[in-house]
């Protein structure tokens, strides 16, 4: 794998924020990393497509993929260097992935097929569309919500990443997703305390 895509090895409990725009993504990633008094690391492409929009009133093009996913690495590494314990991702570079197949008729670069496949979360926060849709410069496809809600999810399943449906207001959403990495946080402590070895994805059904 091209090492600006990799993640560096560290000793966290990794969360990622997951789902269509418009979810609610950055406003939890932000309630958690200050419940558990660390960092969170925001979305990349965000600052970029803003900057590129304000520039010269362009939207994403494939071309941009690349260097995204290696602002998004990159980022997440250096905020890692400063996380308490866990870690909140707003995005990871399977989202980036999707948006890929979805806006560029199935095409994903090879380096970032890799990346995306190879990087690894403790668990993903799918957040789904019972939020109102907010509208900006870079949003897009509002009448096609559940469409992409279930191409973020179908990305889930066929990698077999451990996830968790983040439904309801705001408070339902940070109660649940502070209820996972609770027993996150007490597995990995129970991990070290005694020596175990986890061999199976969890299963949260709370």
């Amino acid at each position: 794998m091209e090492k600006t895509l990799k993640q560096q090895p560290i000793n966290l409990v990794k969360v990622v924020l997951f789902g269509p725009e418009s979810t609610g993504k950055t406003t939890l990633s932000g309630q958690l990393a200050r419940h558990y008094n660390t960092v969170w690391a925001p979305e990349y492409a965000r600052e970029y497509l803003q900057d590129k929009w304000n520039n010269e009133r362009k939207t994403c093009e494939q071309s941009d993929l690349i260097p995204i996913a290696k602002g998004q690495i990159g980022l997440e590494n250096e905020l890692a260097k400063k996380a308490d314990k866990v870690l909140i991702c707003d995005t990871d570079l399977l989202e980036t992935k999707v948006y890929s197949e979805e806006y560029y008729g199935g095409f994903v670069d090879p380096k970032l097929d890799e990346a995306a496949i190879e990087n690894s979360y403790d668990v993903y926060f799918l957040t789904y569309i019972d939020t109102p849709w907010e509208a900006d410069d870079l949003r897009d496809r509002p009448e096609q919500r559940i469409e992409m809600f279930q191409a973020f999810e179908n990305a889930l399943k066929k990698y077999n990443r451990p996830y968790v449906l983040l439904k309801g207001d705001k408070e339902t959403r940070f109660k649940k997703a502070v209820a996972v990495i609770d027993e996150l946080l007490a597995r990995k402590e129970n991990l070290y305390s005694f020596s175990d070895t986890l061999t199976d994805a969890p299963n949260y059904d709370l």
